[in-house]
């Protein structure tokens, strides 16, 4: 008998189960965009027989076991973990050895509607204008005189799956100068109310740019009664609010920081453990109050209400969620990190991706992909594949 291999904690209810059970009536019932879509479906198949994988023997239990491919899509809660020790074990040659600061961006929820319109636009604006708030902080020649570096990830979910649209930073405290030499920060960064206003400076002069251009897609039933006296209006409100920036305190060092990226940087809006029940009526999921001491507390919604909430968190293809800036840019940092490193006298530990996947997985998460699910003492060793059911139908269709 063959029996399907789990290769994470097994949860009491999946999102995958949500959509089996739902899917097909909210797409009857709602119009969704080629993304949303392709993620409903990606994550209904994940390691099914649907998409084909491959059968093991253990070498101690001679147990057989059905192990199914991934959708490897980035919004499959699945998917991302060794996706997330991948991007981390990339991340240690760039390490110095300084403190690390945690800024959080967030945009105020008045842009929500707007922002689900124009996601690409509006949340490539945001990073821009986090950064240049920043990066403006770090050159004034009274503070640290120099580029400055960041790691800049994506989230737009809070706990309960609502609109929450903001920018996790990670800033290594320093900046290197024209003349090539290291400057330290403080034991702060920057003060956060001058930070706020001139990231709510920058975001809303690019927004109003944006709409100069005509380059902002609205809901229908705002199109007609917009006027460029209301848009002045309504832009006049988003300056005239507190935007929030908050600093949380420095890392303390380069180990500290890969320990909160291993958990943080791949997340997507609600992972299949805080998932308790799926009925006719209701999912139910727990979610973590910040306003309530932390307090984990347990919410119920319609299962249409639900699968909205998620799919509105669905990103354009092809957008990049996690950037860098800066001495931390792509085009750049391989150069520049170096030239820190050899300043301050810092040798990163050496990568790993000469490992095959298990050995990784191991070394970076503590789970043994290759151990026997049975008898908890062998080894499962490849012998056979099964094929894709999706490539069948395409087959037969054809």
């Amino acid at each position: 008998m063959c029996v399907e291999q789990k290769n994470e904690r097994t949860a009491a209810v999946e999102i995958a189960q949500v959509f089996r059970q739902h899917g097909d009536h909210y797409c009857l019932e709602n119009k969704l965009t080629p993304e949303q879509y392709k993620v409903m479906n990606a994550i209904k198949n994940c390691r099914t027989r649907v998409l084909g994988g491959h059968m093991e023997q253990c070498d101690y239990c001679l147990g057989i076991q059905c192990s199914y491919n991934s959708c490897r899509n980035r919004h499959c809660p699945k998917c991302e973990s060794f996706k997330a020790a991948q991007w981390i074990e990339d991340r240690k040659a760039e390490l110095l050895p300084v403190p690390y600061f945690h800024v959080v961006f967030t945009l105020p929820h008045e842009l929500n509607n707007t922002i689900l319109y124009n996601k690409k636009i509006l949340y490539n604006l945001l990073f821009q204008a986090a950064w240049k708030a920043l990066n403006t902080l770090g050159e004034d020649k009274n503070r640290l005189g120099g580029e400055m570096g960041m790691i800049a990830i994506l989230h737009t979910w809070s706990q309960t799956l609502s609109q929450h649209n903001h920018l996790h930073c990670i800033v290594p405290g320093g900046a290197l100068k024209a003349n090539g030499q290291w400057q330290s920060a403080k034991k702060y960064l920057f003060p956060v109310k001058v930070l706020s206003k001139l990231f709510r400076r920058f975001y809303v002069a690019g927004l109003r740019e944006i709409v100069e251009k005509n380059g902002l897609k609205l809901p229908d039933q705002l199109t007609d009664s917009l006027t460029s006296l209301n848009v002045d209006q309504w832009l006049n409100e988003l300056m005239s609010k507190e935007w929030v920036v908050y600093a949380k305190p420095p890392f303390a060092g380069p180990e500290k920081l890969l320990n909160y990226l291993a958990r943080y940087t791949h997340k997507i809006a609600i992972s299949n453990h805080r998932i308790l029940a799926c009925d006719d009526e209701f999912v139910t999921f727990q979610w973590r109050d910040y306003s309530d001491e932390n307090k984990i507390k347990i919410m119920q919604l319609k299962p249409q209400e639900f699968i909205r909430r998620f799919l509105s968190h669905v990103l354009p293809d092809g957008f990049i969620r996690i950037r860098g800036f800066g001495f931390l840019a792509n085009a750049c940092k391989a150069k520049k990190v170096k030239i820190i490193q050899e300043q301050l006298h810092y040798q990163p530990k050496k990568s790993t991706k000469d490992r095959s996947i298990a050995e990784r997985m191991l070394e970076l998460t503590g789970q043994d992909i290759t151990l026997c699910p049975l008898c908890k003492k062998g080894h499962l060793k490849r012998i056979s594949d099964i094929p894709s059911q999706l490539n069948k139908t395409m087959t037969d269709t054809s």
